[in-house]
């Protein structure tokens, strides 16, 4: 028998960390008008390299299917993340001495709202973003962005020109990318000097622990710990030379990188994550042993729930049209009967249905005029911000839910 190879190193991975059935690709919501035709969906299969242990889905979406004129995704509808963006720029402004003669590369800079904050400061910044829809509203601000896949052979043009950035960043982008080499080909093409790369990701470490199963959906190609990334990066001359824990997306990681002659000496990050995933047994077959069954046990946890509400005369609605809560949604088989509707602060997102299950998108202020008797957060890293949003609800009686790792009810 025959087995998908690595996206990286070419490896057969017999091994699967989780198979979560057919999927519709998350992020392609439903006009209404379009509400009795059939979408396409693909098989969401996740398995283990035990070569170079990258995780990966099995079968590609193309990218130009999820990441087009019609995405969906802006970043700035999310008041915690664009805390985190300014949090960023601050950080890197200082630790790396940035100034009007710099230039910062975004890589999936989606609608701007992280470069924004180096160009107030007066430093040079470039965006580059496939997805015209949100390159748009980049541009209105004020971001130069070009509308294109970022690869080797755009790195090498951009080079050519003579652009020479001292900082490239790029934030829950490296998952996206089908074509995992030639990414990092091309970071190590645009990088010179003592020149620095930051990547952040959620950390393959915490999905596992704590069953992030959610996080994985067709536009993650990749699932990625420090092990995989350092091993990779080294093929294209990269060096990893400090990383930072951070709490967005339920655990991620901030990876520093150079090329492999620069001068950065290693910081105290590096040994210690190194550390945790040995202990984690991320190097060995062990350590991804047994995830599927946790991932079932959610399932069953809340279909229990949501059945248990129905049976009460209890109304369920869903906060966030996140595609996070479309994976849930979609491998638990929920849909309108056991969810009566969806709610978004992203209008792109309003008066859609959610891809697969096909659960109704509001605006926020739905919620208001039915007052449900629980609200589903579906973006469960969001939770704190979300429930300060709605305090006027919870006065009111609504109770929120969140499903991962485990059934929780807020009063």
């Amino acid at each position: 028998m025959s087995y998908p190879r690595c996206r990286h190193c070419g490896a057969e991975m017999p091994m699967t960390l989780v198979d979560l059935g057919l999927s519709a690709v998350a992020n392609s919501y439903v006009p209404m008008g379009k509400a009795g035709e059939p979408e396409p969906k693909y098989p969401l299969h996740v398995r283990v390299c035990e070569s170079c242990w990258l995780v990966q889905v099995d079968e590609d979406v193309p990218p130009a299917s999820i990441f087009n004129e019609s995405y969906a995704y802006f970043s700035s509808f999310s008041d915690s993340w664009l805390a985190h963006a300014r949090a960023y720029a601050d950080a890197m402004a200082d630790r790396l001495h940035l100034g009007r003669e710099s230039l910062v590369i975004e890589i999936a800079s989606n609608d701007g709202y992280l470069l924004k904050n180096f160009a107030a400061k007066g430093i040079p910044v470039l965006g580059i973003e496939p997805s015209g829809s949100v390159a748009a509203a980049a541009e209105k601000i004020g971001v130069p962005t070009l509308v294109e896949f970022f690869g080797e052979r755009v790195a090498r043009r951009l080079h050519d020109e003579g652009r020479r950035p001292d900082l490239i960043c790029s934030a829950n982008v490296l998952a996206h990318v089908p074509d995992i080499n030639d990414f990092v080909a091309g970071v190590a093409a645009l990088l010179t000097g003592d020149a620095v790369y930051t990547v952040e990701f959620p950390h393959l470490l915490r999905l596992i622990e704590e069953v992030q199963f959610d996080t994985i959906y067709h536009e993650h190609y990749s699932y990625l710990s420090l092990l995989a990334v350092e091993r990779i990066f080294a093929t294209k001359g990269l060096r990893v030379f400090d990383v930072e824990e951070l709490p967005t997306h339920g655990g991620s990681l901030r990876v520093f990188a150079c090329r492999t002659g620069a001068s950065h000496g290693d910081g105290p990050g590096l040994s210690k994550v190194r550390a945790d995933e040995k202990t984690a047994r991320l190097d060995r077959p062990e350590g991804y042993a047994g995830f599927s069954e946790k991932v079932e046990a959610v399932r069953d946890g809340l279909l229990s729930f949501l059945n248990n509400a129905r049976a009460q005369g209890k109304h369920v609605a869903a906060y966030g049209a996140a595609a996070k809560g479309n994976t849930l949604l979609n491998y638990c088989g929920i849909g309108p009967t056991l969810i009566d509707f969806c709610v978004d602060r992203n209008p792109a997102k309003q008066n859609t249905l959610l891809p697969g299950s096909r659960i109704p998108v509001f605006d926020v202020e739905e919620l208001r005029k039915r007052q449900p008797d629980f609200v589903l957060i579906l973006p469960w890293n969001l939770k704190a911000e979300v429930i300060r949003q709605l305090g006027d609800l919870r006065a009111g009686g609504t109770r929120f839910v969140t499903a991962v790792p485990s059934i929780m009810v807020t009063a």
